[in-house]
């Protein structure tokens, strides 16, 4: 292979090619190997690690992903690394169970099937693939498609079916102001029929299988979207664990899929659904939890005594899940017992999913 070098990976052993150009974690990806990553484009220190041997160039990149004494002591971004030599690597935060289920990154063909209005401000999509996608409850995509008036638009989006269903993938997503796949979506620049181009699996908030304790379940707008999968897949697993689903919202027009949930809770008396709103001061038809979600999370996990027992996954916007972190650190779950996938909703193009 012309122009290759080989990237080693410490503590783990594991080797790799890497091509001319290409960087370090689009190789990995497109090689099945799953290193640790989050927005995939020099945002968030998920993929920082330290350069033991050869040389790399950095792409553009945020300084607070990676500062600049960092640097100096050889730390760099995989997502952002372009190799100029063989070189040797030490992971910083790896997970040997993510990397034991790498499923190599490919590129689908497929075309929207459906859309649809969940709320006010969240969206339901189908798209249909010509070949199914193999992936895990939790992970993301990244989706480009060309609008009526011939823009290319690429987001990334969490599926919200479960692993089984590969060929016909569901999408929640939520409309924002400045977002524009979501506007395109409600102003008709994309279709129902509209060809797309669908890259993935990539994220590393997938659901664990085998574990003990109850599972947390914690979404907020389209973070229902990975929830959603997540909570469907445990439940056909036949795992018995009981589950805590949180969803937080402004008001009940914000509430969604409450019939299908509601049958799941007849089936599966193990799973509780809490859904929590902020904005319902006036409304005394609302029964449920007021406040915000990382509030009423800290009061059940104090009211049932988990104390750190069992397996977190919260989805949804960077706030929330600033938010909630403390409260699971003080309620003594371990970091490894934890996963988030953190909505962002900026403008760029892909990155975390949600936009």
């Amino acid at each position: 292979m012309s122009g290759a070098h080989t990237v080693r990976l410490e503590p783990v052993g594991v080797e790799f090619e890497v091509e001319n150009g290409e960087t370090v974690l689009n190789a990995a990806f497109r090689q099945g190997i799953a290193l640790p990553h989050g927005c995939k484009e020099g945002q968030c220190s998920a993929c920082k690690c330290v350069l033991r041997e050869g040389e790399v160039d950095m792409l553009k990149y945020s300084t607070f992903a990676l500062n600049d004494t960092e640097k100096e002591t050889g730390h760099i971004l995989l997502c952002r690394s372009i190799a100029y030599s063989d070189m040797e690597v030490e992971l910083l935060n790896y997970d040997e169970e993510v990397l034991s289920k790498s499923i190599a990154v490919k590129t689908f063909k497929g075309r929207i099937a459906n859309v649809e209005k969940l709320t006010h401000d969240i969206r339901g999509i189908q798209i249909e693939l010509n070949s199914p996608i193999k992936f895990w409850a939790g992970q993301y995509v990244d989706i480009t498609v060309t609008t009526q008036k011939g823009e290319t638009i690429t987001r990334s989006f969490s599926m919200a079916n479960t692993p089984d269903e590969a060929q016909k993938l569901s999408f929640i997503i939520k409309k924002y102001p400045e977002g524009k796949f979501s506007g395109e979506l409600d102003s008709g620049g994309i279709q129902a029929g509209a060809e797309v181009t669908v890259v993935g699996p990539y994220g590393t908030c997938f659901r664990r299988e085998d574990r003990q304790g109850p599972i947390i379940l914690v979404g907020a707008g389209s973070g229902m979207s990975p929830v959603w999968s997540i909570l469907n897949d445990h439940l056909a697993s036949g795992e018995k664990r009981p589950v805590y689903f949180f969803y937080g919202a402004r008001t009940q027009d914000d509430l969604f899929h409450l019939d299908r949930i509601a049958e799941l809770v007849k089936r599966h008396p193990e799973l509780r659904f809490i859904p929590v709103l902020s904005h319902v001061n006036g409304d005394a038809s609302w029964q449920g939890e007021r406040g915000f979600v990382h509030e009423r999370v800290d009061a059940k996990l104090k009211e049932l005594a988990i104390d750190g027992q069992g397996d977190v996954y919260a989805c949804g916007p960077p706030p929330m899940i600033d938010a909630l972190q403390p409260v699971l650190f003080m309620n003594g779950f371990e970091v490894e017992r934890i996963f988030f996938d953190r909505f962002t909703t900026t403008s760029s193009g892909a990155g975390t999913p949600g936009h």
